[in-house]
């Protein structure tokens, strides 16, 4: 029997989708978890093997059964293995999406993706100095810089540039250990060898290449993503929107747009916004074109131009059983496969536009950045057309939306500090906020949507930790109201003043998944300006509600950098004593840092309080 909506969200609007997909019958993702139950153990464990043919193998957790694979491989091995695999394809996975980015700006520097201009000529040229190059020409300074940040995904030797901005106590632990990476792509790759049958076969060296690779990601490939986009779309500064399913209009042609790369949504905004669209939506009677976000392509183009965010992870399917949504229109990453069958069960376009990604019963109209303006407008104009298409009497939209102020880069959160990250510096000396937690990732169906996300980022800011966020916990803070400089009311005391003081939120958008980067950034700031490593300062991670392989990249870079990261969901390797043990306690003595799972928020919030005091205690400020 399916779980109780209210059991599931604790998103109103949700949980009013959610009773009106059960009402019609629709399925969606906590439909497919129920039907998995139970799920399998051994994968849970993360003790099954199938790199090779001679299996799939897997061990008995209970000592009563095989204790080693065909191969010879034990549990250690196999656990420590198939993470490493899950490292690999959560930093492709952004190494793709930089590329992607870095190909189109160099196209535009070419002149041939006429579609895209440099909206951050100041980012660029602070960039190009990064990458020792030296122009006069800003096309020139474009063109070069593009050609060195794509050697960065192929260099065999050396390091990935951006790693330079670690603090040098950072990255003299990981020269000590042998992690600086290389090459993006060339990390990538070698955890794919490592793990085919008969190569590395002890757990501590497969998972210090782990890091070695999700540092490639986190220093490198996310890194290059966010400066490229923030020069190409211009550098995120603090505005108002709103979020949550209410956003979407009744009256108007809703376009969705759904994913990670915002070279797409940001030629759908422009397209969706020219008269001529505009025109034509009102000859079909509609009021005008509304476009919203969901994911991460929400976040982007939230950030940069104020478009609301119907929702998170979970609430793609829930959007379009609204019967409103006229065009979801889809990139790459956190895609349901199931929209295409929902999609037909109302007059929804379900547009996908990678040639990376098809998607059972898609429209497909490719995207390339040659074409970018062109192609976007055929996009804005399928869905302006669909609208005529809508049942009326299937629109179901929830009321429910919050305001939201988000658009918090580096440089805006300098910006509001006078230039310098010494006010922040002093807040913390002070005791006004005791530390920083970034809360990030996605929602999983295991956890109550939303539950785990909004409680530790309230449990948080109430013992005066300025939060800091990204992703689908960032939406989940926007629906709350937790991105609204009026909740501060809600923190405690000292942070209470401090955003009272700054006019700002104490929880920070910073942007999408990439985006971890310029947490990154901030803390390297900081570390650098008091002389100390990042392990030293009074900061945490944590993503409650993770999902996906990115997120196993994003966890383990964080880690390597040196911050304590509370995961809330448990990963697939309590199989593995050794491997639990190297990742919860060993890696404190190799990165200073480590990992704790603990699904319950309050405890989480526990957990990160009890670090930061250690870390203030040993920093000689109050606790």
């Amino acid at each position: 029997m399916a779980n109780k909506p209210a059991t599931e969200s604790i998103d109103p609007a949700a949980t009013k989708m959610l009773l009106e997909a059960r009402r019609a019958g629709l399925e969606t993702a906590w439909d497919r978890l129920n039907k998995q139950q139970p799920q399998c153990g051994f994968g849970q464990l993360g003790i099954c093997c199938r790199n090779c043919n001679m299996g799939p193998c897997r061990i008995d957790p209970f000592g009563e059964g095989p204790d080693r694979g065909v191969c010879g491989a034990t549990a250690d091995i196999i656990v420590a293995r198939n993470l490493l695999r899950m490292i690999a394809a959560g930093a492709a996975a952004h190494a793709d999406h930089a590329r992607d980015a870095v190909i189109v700006f160099k196209e535009a520097a070419r002149g041939k993706a006429r579609s895209y201009q440099i909206k951050d000529e100041a980012k660029l040229k602070a960039l190009a100095a990064e990458y020792s190059i030296s122009s006069q020409e800003e096309q020139g300074d474009a063109a070069d810089l593009a050609n060195a940040m794509l050697s960065d995904f192929g260099r065999q030797e050396g390091s990935v540039t951006l790693t330079r901005r670690a603090p040098e106590k950072r990255r003299k632990i990981w020269e000590g250990l042998g992690i600086i990476p290389r090459g993006i792509d060339r990390e990538i790759v070698e955890c794919m060898h490592r793990t085919h049958m008969g190569v590395d076969n002890d757990p501590l060296h497969i998972l210090l290449h782990g890091l070695r690779t999700s540092i490639a990601d986190g220093w490198g490939a996310s890194m290059i993503a966010t400066e490229v986009q923030d020069i190409l779309f211009g550098t995120p500064s603090p505005r108002r929107s709103e979020a949550n399913l209410g956003v979407l209009k009744e009256d108007e042609v809703n376009i969705i747009v759904h994913g990670h790369e915002p070279i797409l949504s940001e030629m759908i905004v422009e397209a969706a916004s020219d008269p001529e669209m505009i025109q034509l939506a009102k000859s079909l009677g509609a009021r005008g074109i509304n476009v919203a976000g969901i994911c991460c392509t929400g976040n982007e183009v939230l950030m940069r131009h104020g478009i609301p965010v119907a929702g998170n992870f979970l609430q793609q399917e829930l959007a379009v059983i609204t019967g409103a949504v006229d065009a979801m229109v889809v990139d790459v990453q956190c895609i349901m496969p199931s929209l295409g069958s929902l999609a037909a069960c109302y007059h929804t376009k379900f547009i996908s536009t990678s040639p990376k990604a098809e998607f059972p019963g898609a429209l497909r109209m490719e995207f390339s950045e040659e074409g970018a303006a062109e192609i976007a407008k055929e996009i804005v104009r399928t869905a302006v057309e669909n609208y005529r298409n809508r049942d009326r009497s299937r629109v179901i939209i929830p009321r429910e939306k919050s305001e939201c102020m988000v658009g918090f880069s580096v440089e805006a959160i300098l910006n509001a500090l006078g230039g310098t990250p010494q006010p922040l510096i002093d807040a913390i000396a002070t005791g006004s906020i005791k530390g920083i937690a970034a809360v990030v990732g996605c929602n999983n169906p295991k956890v109550t949507h939303d539950y785990g996300h909004v409680n530790l980022v309230r449990e948080l800011i109430r013992n005066n930790v300025l939060v800091v966020t990204t992703g689908c916990n960032a939406i989940a803070c926007a629906k709350a109201g937790l991105l609204r400089p009026e909740a501060a009311k809600e923190a405690g005391d000292g942070l209470r003043g401090v955003c009272e003081s700054l006019g700002v939120p104490p929880v920070l958008h910073m942007g999408s998944c990439v985006d971890i980067s310029r947490i990154l950034v901030v803390a390297a700031a900081i570390a650098n300006r008091l002389g100390v490593d990042i392990s030293d300062l009074p900061v945490a991670g944590a993503a409650p509600e993770w999902m996906s392989e990115k997120a196993v990249s994003i966890g383990a870079y964080v880690v390597a950098s040196g911050v304590f990261t509370v995961l809330g969901t448990v990963p697939p390797v309590l199989g593995s004593p050794v491997v639990t043990r190297i990742l919860t306690k060993d890696l404190g003595d190799a990165v200073g840092a480590t990992f704790a799972v603990e699904p319950d928020p309050f405890k989480a919030a526990k957990l990160i309080m009890e670090h930061i005091e250690s870390k203030r205690k040993a920093l000689g400020l109050k606790v």
